[in-house]
């Protein structure tokens, strides 16, 4: 199981935020590590976030509730960062849940801890700012994709960014997470062999 190092915590946090390594040797020191099976709930609908993660290894789902079918809003794989950020904020619960979609290995940071760290330094504040930005960057990148691109562009994006998806992901997840139906998939993926 990889512990958390702060070598390894700038590597990730890098193509956001470059920093300092003595930056990260304080982060590194709050960082819990946490494990969960496949299928396992992260954080169930309706319940408040407690914590920023950094995905190590597996595959992780954001999913909203809607006409009683789990919609996939979010996927994420390894070396990425995952919370429901809204939730984490306000410290409110949301109706986003997360599940793990592979055996996972998570680094996590609380809420408390976070903001233990912003309040002892300003290296705290970079700390928070850095966090933000990867979170702000993944989810406004998502969102023009979403409404720019056409179902056909984001799954050639998709196996672009992510080669091994389909083998690592079902494909129900995918289509709810491109919007697309099973049948509009299996064409699109006819056509771009």
């Amino acid at each position: 199981m990889e512990q958390p190092t702060p070598q390894r915590v700038k590597e990730i946090f890098d193509p956001f935020y470059k920093a300092d390594l003595k930056l990260w040797t304080e982060f590194a020191k709050y960082v819990q590590v946490r494990t969960f099976k496949k299928n396992e709930l992260i954080k169930d609908y309706h319940s408040k976030e407690k914590y920023i993660n950094i995905l190590i290894s597996g595959s992780v789902a954001h999913f909203v509730l809607a006409e009683e079918k789990d919609i996939c809003i979010n996927l994420y794989y390894e070396e990425q960062l995952f919370s429901d950020y809204l939730s984490f904020l306000t410290q409110s619960s949301t109706v986003i849940k997360t599940q793990a979609l592979e055996e996972s290995l998570v680094w996590s940071i609380s809420h408390s801890d976070l903001h233990a760290l912003y309040s002892r330094s300003t290296t705290g504040l970079i700390i928070g700012k850095a966090t933000s930005d990867a979170m702000f960057i993944r989810k406004q990148s998502e969102q023009i994709n979403l409404l720019t691109l056409s179902p056909t562009e984001r799954y050639l994006k998709l196996i672009k960014e992510r080669p091994e998806i389909f083998q690592r992901t079902s494909l129900k997840i995918i289509c709810s997470y491109l919007g697309i139906a099973a049948e509009s998939l299996s064409r699109i993926r006819k056509k771009n062999v």
